[in-house]
């Protein structure tokens, strides 16, 4: 029979879980009691939901396959490593539910995570320090209250540990960080200052679009600034273009309506088509936000100083249907598809591109299948975003319609790429042939 000391141990087996789930509750309550619940609003929720959709929150904080807002997504910096983005859901232990308001302003507007740690200027705090006092109350309250916890832990960072302290942070800050919300310009309208506010702030277009110092932060921050939103660095092998009003190197020769198409849409036939990072803002945050907002960053997008490029043709205006694949229709491919062998790349382009954008390359005529003939990737300077749209594929899903090219990364090697993407930017990259 067991003694009295085995039933002790027994007892105490069986309570000590329920007592440390009791612990962990009380924890965890006191943990929370800071949090600033009389935000816990039903209208500032759902204000704080539409401005995370400005803000792509969920391109970067959400993994391939993942729960929208817990993390885990790899993004390969420069000079640094891979970062693994946070989660902020408002789980109590692996997300941001124990967080105050002033925690939450603090990461957003300045950069210092919970605890004094600074964070690794990937989160655009650069642009969204310029986001004002309300807007950051109404994201508090869309995150801590209106989106659900999930208990999900990324992976660690894989950084150098030469590079992984993290005080020189506090002097990158102290030099390159703007500091104060968005200022409306009184001399301007109401429309331009929405989008003023949007590019500069919200949406953070500079992150991408506005060239890096060698500290790899951004040489300017508005308008009012030399570069700004005049084409920013390669990130993970795709180039952010000029989206300044210069003709050729720029978006000066896109119409108004055009502008607005794209930025809704990823889409406009003979001109542009969104893939890669640029895909994903459209989908998960551009397209999404209301046609006033929309139209307020085209008015801003237009009237700032325009910046000044290598391009002499825009890079819409460039290529010439093709007309030397035609006779070779019929011929085989499979011994040019080998690997070991070369392969030329008209005759790559028929056995991989055509059935979509035409033997021609002028796409189909509802547009669905785009032109290759003035078509802004293709006829680009550098041809980083070709390379990656041939390799990835384009996927992007705006108003329950899914856009998808596939990749070939499989499919070709080096070689074969190379002679494809030159045979590319012959046809459709040179300047329009005179009639």
């Amino acid at each position: 029979m067991m003694g009295v000391r085995g039933m002790w141990l027994v007892a105490v087996s069986c309570l000590l879980p329920v007592a440390l789930l009791y612990a962990q509750e009380v924890w965890d309550k006191a943990a929370v009691s800071e949090v600033n619940t009389e935000l816990n609003r039903p209208e500032l929720i759902a204000k704080g939901r539409y401005l995370a959709i400005a803000g792509d929150c969920q391109a970067c904080h959400t993994r391939t396959g993942g729960t929208p807002f817990a993390g885990g997504r790899p993004m390969s910096i420069p000079m640094l490593g891979t970062l693994y983005s946070s989660n902020i859901t408002p789980d109590i232990n692996t997300g941001i539910g124990t967080w105050t308001l002033e925690e939450f302003d603090r990461a957003l507007r300045q950069g210092v995570g919970k605890g004094g740690r600074n964070l690794y200027p990937a989160m655009p705090y650069e642009s969204y320090t310029k986001i004002t006092d309300a807007d950051i109350q109404a994201l508090y309250a869309y995150f801590l209250f209106g989106v659900a916890p999930v208990h999900d832990t990324p992976p660690p960072n894989k950084i150098p540990r030469a590079l992984s302290a993290r005080w020189p942070l506090k002097i990158w800050n102290y030099l390159f960080t703007p500091t104060g919300p968005f200022e409306p310009d009184p001399q301007q309208s109401e429309s331009w200052n929405r989008g003023a506010y949007l590019v500069q702030a919200l949406t953070h277009c500079g992150e991408c679009h506005t060239p890096r110092g060698l500290a790899f932060q951004q040489k300017a921050y508005d308008e009012t600034e030399k570069g700004f939103l005049g084409g920013g660095p390669v990130l993970d092998g795709w180039e952010a273009y000029n989206i300044t009003p210069d003709r050729d190197s720029g978006i000066g020769d896109w119409s108004a309506e055009q502008l607005t198409q794209y930025l809704k849409t990823g889409h406009v036939n003979r001109l542009a088509q969104a893939g890669g990072p640029m895909g994903e803002a459209i989908q998960f945050s551009l397209s999404r936000m209301n046609d006033g907002d929309i139209n307020a960053m085209v008015t801003y997008l237009r009237t700032i100083p325009p910046v000044k490029g290598k391009a002499r043709v825009p890079r819409q205006q460039r290529g010439s249907p093709a007309t030397d694949v035609i006779i070779m229709r019929g011929n085989p491919l499979v011994h040019e598809l080998n690997p070991k062998l070369s392969a030329d790349g008209s005759r790559l382009y028929l056995g991989l591109c055509a059935a979509c954008h035409g033997v021609d390359g002028t796409g189909s005529k509802d547009g669905y299948y785009p032109s290759l003939v003035h078509n802004s990737t293709v006829g680009a300077e550098d041809d980083h975003n070709l390379r990656q749209a041939i390799l990835q594929g384009i996927r992007r899903t705006v108003n329950g319609e899914e856009i998808m090219m596939p990749g070939f990364a499989d499919e070709l090697n080096e070689e074969q790429l190379k002679r494809l993407m030159f045979y590319l930017r012959k046809q459709f990259a040179a300047p329009q042939k005179q009639q």
